[in-house]
């Protein structure tokens, strides 16, 4: 375990990444590193249930206003396709990905963290013409497992990308392998990915990275509709960060 900590501390300073692994201090999410003074963006561990640790990006700095800079903890981001996100419940349960890359969470940490504090979560995007745009919401959490890991988001607040998650609000997470969504269809396998589906959906995050716009395809892609009213544009990245609200 030591040699394990040492060579993702090596590997993260050589990258250029912060990295935060120290036995005294056990922060639960990056609001906690960036209030110890840590105020550069990078890879740091947090400890969502007390006692494990748990390899997070934290956003100190976001592309918006001053106001909302200050400890993001990234729970997912897509920017190059480099992770294949058409994956089963029991590995959306844990997390996937690459820290310093695409990666997910894991839907038990994401519980972990919002059960215990209050939390706003931001989407950022960018298309693949440079376009950027947000979307905030001022109260997100997740349930525990014996309710399916349930979706609570409200207050949305525009940042030019429009609202596509209000309509997940309530809905049970749904993979491939586990179909808990309000459609006949199983929307996972429908549109390749893993969400919090309605019937279907308005944003398909975990979707395919179809670098771009491809009409001959329908929703299956990592979009967000309300971006251009569009379900066959794809993003070049999108993210989903929360905060920890006092």
């Amino acid at each position: 375990m030591a040699m394990t900590v040492f060579v993702a501390a090596l590997l993260s300073v050589f990258m250029g990444f912060t990295v935060s692994v120290s036995d005294e201090f056990h922060p639960v999410d990056c609001s906690d590193i960036y209030k110890s003074g840590k105020t550069v963006s990078g890879i740091y561990s947090i400890y969502p249930a007390g006692d494990i640790p748990v390899w997070v990006y934290c956003q100190m700095i976001s592309d918006g206003k001053d106001e909302d800079n200050g400890g993001w903890t990234v729970i997912q981001r897509r920017m190059d396709g480099s992770v294949n996100f058409y994956r089963p419940w029991n590995q959306y349960k844990r997390g996937f990905g690459n820290v310093e890359s695409e990666y997910w969470l894991g839907l038990e940490n994401m519980y972990q963290l919002t059960r215990k504090r209050k939390y706003m979560l931001r989407v950022d995007l960018e298309d693949f013409k440079g376009r950027k745009g947000f979307a905030l919401y001022v109260f997100f959490s997740v349930g525990p497992e014996a309710d399916g890991y349930k979706l609570q988001v409200s207050g949305f607040k525009n940042g030019g990308a429009g609202d596509s998650l209000s309509n997940h609000n309530g809905q049970k997470f749904s993979t491939f392998d586990k179909d808990q969504d309000s459609d006949k269809r199983n929307c996972a396998k429908t549109f390749l990915g893993a969400f919090w589906y309605n019937r279907c959906h308005y944003t398909n995050p975990n979707g395919v990275y179809l670098w771009g716009e491809d009409p001959t395809i329908f929703a299956i892609g990592n979009v967000w509709y309300t971006w251009q009213n569009n379900y066959a544009v794809g993003m070049k990245s999108i993210s989903m960060k929360i905060k920890h609200v006092p």
